[in-house]
C-alpha cells in the first residue's frame, strides 16, 4: 500500500477508544530490531513509514501531515528454492557415490534438506515485508495494507500488544452494528427468480455489492448521498461470481464487456451473486475513485484517488491523499447505509427484491 502516491490496497478498520497519548513511546518500545541481531526465526516490529529501516520510532517519523503513520515489518531470511533445490542435489549424490547407492531413499533425502536449509538459513540475507498503516484519528479509523486474512490477524496482534486497543475489521456485517442493526436479521435472500431465499447462504457483502450493481444499471447508477450530493456508481469487470452450494462454485470473467456478457446473466439466473468486482464512484468528471472490491472481507484493492488540482509538498500531499481517502470511505458506508434500511425493511426489500429478479431475468447480453 502506498500511501503516498500511486494506487492503494487497503482494509479499513475501527478503533473503539482514542489513541493512548504515549502512542509514539509505546510503539518506540515495539520497534523492529536491529537485522544484525536477527537469528534465524522471523521477527516482527514497528518501523517509521519513511522505509522498511526507519528506526528508531520518534515524532518526526511516526507522524506525516497530522497524522500516525507507521509500518508492521516483518523480518525473515529466506532459502530461494532453486539454491536449495541445487544444494540438496549436490548432497544427494554426494551420498549416492559414498553409499554406491543408483538412489537415496526418502528419509536421507529429507534429513539431507533439514542440513542444508540448516547451513544455508543463517548466511540469507533478510526478505523485508511491511504493512503500512494510517490512523485517522478523528473519526477513529484506521486504513492498513492487511490484505489477506494472515495479514489481517498479525497486524490485529500486533497492533493490540502495542495500544492496548483492538482494530476493528469494517465488514458488512460490523458496519451493519455500527447502524443498529444485524445482518443476522436479514436472512437469507436470492436475486434470482428461478431460486426461493431458502436455497441461498447469508452473504451480505455480496448483497450489497450485487445490489450496486443492480442500481447503477436499473436505477439509473445516480445515488444521493446524506453529506457528499450526488455520486454516481458504476460497477466493471473483471467480475469474480460466488455461490456457495452444488456445482461450479465461483466464476471469474475478465475479456471483453463481461457485464453485459451472456455468462454473466447465467451467472446471475443461477444464483450467483458479485463477490469482487471493479467499483467506480465519481462526484464529477474530475473526482472519481475507482478500486477492486472484494465484497466478503471489504478488501479494496488497487484504489485509484482524484488527482489534486494543486502542486503540494510532501506534508499537505499526504493529508490531500488521506482526506480523498476518507471522501471515498464516507460515499462508500454512506451508500451501504442506504442498502441497509433498504435489506432491513421487508416490506421494502421485497419490492426491492422483485426489481431485482426482473433486472436479472430481462438483462440484455452479448456473447
Amino acid at each position: 500500500m502506498s500511501l503516498e502516491h500511486g494506487s492503494i490496497s487497503f482494509r479499513i478498520f475501527r478503533l473503539p477508544h482514542r489513541l493512548p497519548k504515549d502512542v509514539v513511546e509505546r510503539f518506540a518500545r515495539h520497534a523492529a530490531p536491529p537485522l544484525k541481531s536477527m537469528g534465524t526465526d522471523p521477527v516482527h516490529g514497528w518501523v517509521g513509514g519513511r522505509h522498511l529501516l526507519d528506526v528508531p520510532i520518534t515524532e518526526e517519523n511516526a507522524f506525516h501531515g497530522g497524522h500516525l503513520r507507521l509500518v508492521l515489518l516483518k523480518a525473515e531470511r529466506k532459502v530461494p528454492k532453486s539454491l536449495l533445490r541445487a544444494e540438496c542435489m549436490l548432497e544427494e549424490l554426494a551420498h549416492m557415490r559414498a553409499e554406491n547407492k543408483p538412489f537415496v531413499d526418502r528419509k536421507t533425502r529429507s534429513d539431507i534438506r533439514k542440513q542444508v536449509m540448516a547451513r544455508l538459513l543463517p548466511t540469507m540475507p533478510p526478505t523485508l515485508k511491511g504493512i503500512p498503516f494510517v490512523c485517522s484519528e478523528r473519526d477513529g479509523i484506521l486504513y492498513a495494507g492487511a490484505t489477506s486474512e494472515t495479514q489481517t490477524d498479525a497486524f490485529c496482534l500486533n497492533f493490540r500488544n502495542t495500544t492496548g486497543l483492538d482494530s476493528i475489521p469494517l465488514t458488512a456485517e460490523t458496519a451493519a452494528l455500527e447502524l443498529g442493526t444485524s445482518t443476522r436479521a436479514w436472512g437469507k435472500t436470492s436475486f434470482t427468480p428461478e431460486l426461493p431465499d431458502s436455497a441461498m447462504e447469508e452473504t451480505p457483502g455480496q448483497d450489497f455489492l450485487t445490489w450496486l450493481w443492480f442500481g447503477s444499471e436499473a436505477r439509473g447508477g445516480l445515488f444521493d448521498t446524506q453529506q457528499h450530493g450526488r455520486v454516481a456508481v458504476a460497477v466493471e469487470g473483471p467480475l469474480l461470481f460466488s455461490r456457495v452450494g452444488e456445482g461450479a462454485h465461483v466464476m471469474s470473467l475478465r475479456d471483453g464487456l463481461p457485464t453485459i456478457s451472456a455468462e454473466a446473466k447465467t451467472a446471475l439466473l443461477s444464483g450467483k451473486k458479485l463477490e469482487r468486482a471493479k467499483l467506480l464512484l465519481a462526484r464529477s468528471s474530475d473526482e472519481t475513485w475507482s478500486c477492486s472490491f472484494d465484497a466478503d472481507a471489504f478488501v479494496f484493492r488497487s484504489l485509484k484517488l482524484p488527482e489534486s488540482k494543486e502542486m503540494l509538498d510532501a506534508a499537505s500531499g499526504f493529508q490531500d491523499r488521506i482526506q480523498k481517502l476518507d471522501l471515498f470511505r464516507e460515499i462508500l458506508f454512506d451508500l451501504f447505509a442506504q442498502f441497509a434500511a433498504e435489506r432491513g425493511e421487508p416490506s421494502r426489500w421485497a419490492n426491492t427484491q422483485k426489481q431485482i429478479h426482473r433486472w436479472v431475468a430481462d438483462r440484455t447480453s452479448k456473447r
